[in-house]
């Protein structure tokens, strides 16, 4: 495996737990994006779906649901923990007619697999060469295949994961300023960006879609125990430093995102893209 993946992997396999445990939040968060992307892929009853970067499989249950047991679900990861509990998760819902195994997104190894359609939820972004992730879920798919995913939109649309990225990134000794680096949250948020990559792998039929996902917990300290619990980038960032230097980070952060609180609890906006494709 690559060096840059195999952090990669390392840093997911440190927050699956975290993941997990917090899966009952993300669905929640996530439940009408998810909806809207499996809709964007066209998944039905008895297709053959590929699913990139699965994670703890929460959006791959819903697939394999939607298939049905005459389809066929293939979910990968990078991270050999999160693959882990994708399995015991499925195997606990009952869906044996999902399969899963440890794989990169940018060499997904399903080249000529002939799937109906593919999804990558929230992973794109993480990939160092995201055109070469779409080059390759493109060859895995039959022509008239359908692709669908979601990705983090641009840093305006994205206050919180802005703000912490900027905390952890000055109290980490690294550059606050210019673009997004390669394989972070908001990499592909520039507006056109994603249209681009995905017409440049060769998609035809290319939509990209702004959805509005705010992140709704009782209260701010909700918010930030998530994301010391799962939120790998934010965590990868910090985790090099001393403890003390740690938490005046996360004080920081927390002091900062303390105007998102409402009289109904804790609202952090968000702003998904909605991004899909046809194989020609």
């Amino acid at each position: 495996m690559a060096a840059p993946m195999q952090h990669a992997a390392e840093a997911w396999d440190r927050a699956a737990a975290g993941w997990d445990r917090n899966t009952a939040m993300i669905r929640a968060w996530l439940a009408e994006a998810n909806e809207a992307m499996l809709d964007a892929a066209r998944i039905g009853p008895g297709m053959r779906v590929l699913d990139v970067a699965a994670g703890a499989g929460d959006q791959t249950i819903d697939i394999a649901r939607r298939v049905g047991p005459a389809g066929v679900v293939v979910a990968t990861d990078v991270a050999p923990a999160m693959v882990a509990l994708a399995q015991d998760n499925l195997r606990r819902a009952g869906l044996h007619w999902v399969t899963t195994h440890v794989a990169d997104a940018e060499a997904p190894g399903e080249d000529g697999a002939g799937f109906d359609a593919a999804i990558c939820r929230l992973g794109l972004m993480f990939c160092q060469r995201p055109l070469v992730a779409l080059q390759g879920i493109l060859r895995a798919l039959s022509p008239g295949g359908r692709f669908a995913a979601l990705v983090f939109s641009h840093a305006e649309a994205n206050p919180c994961i802005a703000i912490m990225s900027r905390v952890a990134r000055r109290h980490a000794g690294l550059p606050v300023d210019g673009p997004p680096p390669a394989g972070s949250l908001l990499s592909l948020g520039r507006p056109g960006l994603m249209a681009d990559l995905l017409a440049e792998a060769g998609f035809r039929d290319v939509t990209v879609q702004p959805l509005a996902v705010p992140f709704r917990v009782p209260s701010c300290s909700d918010y930030l125990d998530f994301v010391r619990s799962a939120g790998s980038p934010i965590l990868d960032l910090l985790r090099p430093l001393p403890p003390e230097s740690r938490e005046r980070a996360w004080d920081e952060m927390a002091r900062k995102l303390e105007q998102f609180a409402t009289l109904r609890g804790w609202e952090g906006p968000n702003e998904l893209l909605l991004c899909s494709g046809t194989r020609p």
